[in-house]
């Protein structure tokens, strides 16, 4: 639409805070994470995603004149407070996984370590792009695993939430594993794959199907996917389809990305009715796409009953993750110390709910793979500065119930940190890859997961501990705040 400082992109409270930690003047810094509880779509796994676009908020994080008479205009800032953010920037520490990478639940995706003001005010604007993103590249990693190879299309934008939702959706959809996209503005920004067929209009515009066919084919004969469930997919579209295929042929016009498009119907008895018809007049390897509502849970059912559909446009479930419409990420406070401190102080939420229970401290992911197989055995969750031998074993175990025990061999496995510095000292120190070479890194990391992780219903998790000494940390917090409350 325009161009928008996103300073203002935040929850009130965080500015209210930052003027109550304003006035009662504090050298803490903290370390937040942010993590999510519960895998999207009932899946195994997420993609993370949505990094570049944070990057982009924190370097142009700063308060307009605008945006402080604005501030100054709700009557609850002081003037002192409204004079130290015209001078505010981003001083911190971000650390993160990059975009693409395969994660679970309850590891910090990103972690900042910031002055408290600092890191209190970019938690919204973090968890709004990292969210957004990591849902949908999720949903389109599940798509693609479902469609077993063949191409998918985004197309959604006309049913997506908004521009901004249309836009970086379709992004985090090709980082997900899309060929392709239909927004032409996502095509340009970052230079990714455009494509798209014509809409039934086009056919009803036109005298007769045959006609509108043969206009498109002569306009576009390198990619000529044509409409055919206008009137009658099997007694009208296919064959005015394969008719137009011929005289192409006759005329001595090489197609390439040639076939035909089916949006409705019984989708599975349709594609071998046409791919029988189109195989018969000697067009075997037509491109046959299909749409019409598509899910990974459809796509997998239609690939189980034999449809004859190499390429599928996917829409209103992709760019909406229909079924599970918000990613759950959350940011949380970890650690604090004085600005002068060698070591930071744990802190731990408690709650009823067991998983909200936060993980304390200063923390990093490390992801152990085996080593014959390159597939993830598991991630542990562990102090910043501890380090492993991988020439070791190494006993993992499950953080609330303790007895489950896993001993990984040592000279077995490999250890990769996930976390990466992306701003130091609030300095960018990363550069983002393109959106292609993302989605290049998400399918080696899908191929790290085993099959058991990967299927659509009921998969396997992956566990995800925590280190001893982490652990330790934890429950001595527990006990400690335990015990306080009984006395």
């Amino acid at each position: 639409m325009r161009a928008v400082n996103l300073t203002l992109l935040t929850d009130l409270y965080e500015l209210t805070m930052m003027q109550g930690y304003f006035k009662n003047p504090t050298d803490q810094i903290v370390v937040f994470d942010a993590f999510y509880r519960k895998n999207p779509c009932g899946g195994g796994y997420a993609i993370a995603a949505g990094l570049e676009q944070i990057i982009e908020y924190v370097r142009d994080l700063h308060f307009s004149p605008d945006d402080v008479d604005y501030l100054r205009s709700l009557n609850i800032f002081d003037e002192d407070f409204l004079e130290y953010l015209r001078g505010f920037h981003f001083t911190g520490d971000i650390y993160a996984i990059p975009e693409g990478t395969v994660v679970f639940p309850m590891e910090p995706l990103l972690k900042v370590i910031a002055p408290v003001m600092e890191a209190q005010l970019v938690e919204t604007a973090i968890l709004n792009l990292l969210n957004h993103q990591s849902l949908i590249a999720t949903k389109a990693s599940r798509v693609v695993y479902a469609a077993k190879g063949d191409g998918i299309m985004e197309f959604g934008l006309r049913r997506a939430q908004g521009p901004d939702a249309g836009i970086y959706g379709a992004r985090a959809a090709m980082i997900g594993g899309c060929i392709g996209t239909s927004n032409v503005l996502t095509g340009k920004m970052f230079d990714v794959p455009v494509k798209g067929t014509h809409a039934h209009s086009w056919i009803m515009s036109f005298p007769d199907e045959y006609t509108a066919f043969k206009t498109y084919a002569e306009l576009y004969p390198q990619a000529c996917i044509l409409l055919v469930d206008t009137y009658d997919v099997l007694n009208s579209g296919v064959p005015n389809a394969i008719r137009v295929f011929k005289e192409m042929k006759e005329a001595g016009i090489d197609m390439k990305g040639y076939g035909i498009r089916i949006d409705s119907g019984d989708l599975a008895y349709l594609s071998k009715k046409a791919y029988q018809m189109l195989s018969d007049a000697g067009f075997g390897d037509a491109i046959i796409s299909a749409s019409s509502d598509l899910d990974e849970y459809l796509i997998d059912s239609l690939k189980t009953q034999g449809a004859k559909i190499n390429s599928w446009g996917v829409g209103t479930n992709l760019i909406t993750s229909s079924g599970h419409p918000a990613f759950g990420g959350v940011y949380k406070l970890a650690a604090i110390k004085d600005k002068n401190d060698k070591d930071f102080v744990p802190k731990i939420k408690l709650s009823e709910n067991i998983e909200k229970v936060t993980n304390p401290g200063n923390k990093t992911v490390q992801r152990i793979y085996d080593k014959d197989t390159g597939k993830i055995r598991a991630d542990l969750i562990c102090l910043a500065d501890e380090k492993f031998d991988p020439e070791q074993d190494m006993i993992i175990f499950d953080p609330i119930a303790t007895w489950k025990k896993t001993k990984i061999t040592g000279g077995t496995y490999e250890l990769r940190e996930l976390l990466v510095p992306v701003f130091k000292k609030g300095n960018c120190v990363y550069t983002s890859p393109s959106v292609m070479e993302i989605q290049k890194l998400c399918k080696e990391e899908m191929n790290t997961l085993w099959d058991e992780t990967r299927r659509l219903v009921n998969p396997q998790e992956v566990y995800v501990d925590l280190s001893d000494k982490l652990y330790k940390i934890k429950t001595d917090l527990l006990e400690e705040m335990g015990r306080a409350a009984i006395e």
